[in-house]
């Protein structure tokens, strides 16, 4: 992981940074992975050529198509916020703002939980029941009903379970 970093342009500081590790770990852990160390200037001189051009697609391409966060995008790329987003603007892409960001994702739960949903309602109305649904999804049983609310799923009639009612007078 340290060495593809190093190799994809990320200087040993940054490594230290990103990691928590001291810089000798850092030293020592690329060494031993057989890493060919550069000196600063050839760091300088890679991220001005293709592996920044490199880098910069690769964060676009997260940032547009999976809706990665700037932050998201700094680890990814092993850098800060800051350059991340500089790079992202490099590439052509338009940083967004934070309510669009929360309205990509929540666009993306909202299919992912009424595909949930459906495949439950197809479960449940195939005779699985409330609890076995609950249990093989992981989810709570109230989370379950919900779930097949939303689905519009025709629920069964509820089950009286332990002794039955004696016939007798009401009070």
């Amino acid at each position: 992981m340290l060495r593809e970093q190093y190799e994809s342009g990320a200087s040993v500081a940054e490594l230290v940074t990103t990691s928590g590790l001291s810089y000798g770990t850092v030293l020592n852990r690329l060494r031993d992975a057989g890493t060919i160390m550069r000196t600063s200037w050839q760091t300088r001189r890679m991220r001005d050529g293709q592996a920044r051009r490199n880098l910069a697609a690769r964060l676009r391409r997260l940032y547009e198509q999976e809706g990665a966060t700037l932050t998201e995008l700094a680890a990814a790329g092993s850098v800060t916020r800051r350059a991340a987003r500089r790079l992202l603007i490099e590439d052509g892409g338009r940083p967004r703002t934070t309510q669009q960001t929360l309205r990509i994702r929540s666009a993306a739960h909202t299919a992912a939980r009424k595909q949930l949903a459906a495949s439950l309602r197809a479960r449940y109305e195939a005779g699985a029941t409330v609890p076995e649904l609950a249990r093989d999804c992981n989810y709570s049983v109230a989370t379950v009903y919900r779930l097949l609310r939303q689905a519009h799923t025709r629920m069964r009639p509820q089950h009286r379970h332990g002794p039955a009612r004696a016939p007798g007078k009401r009070s």
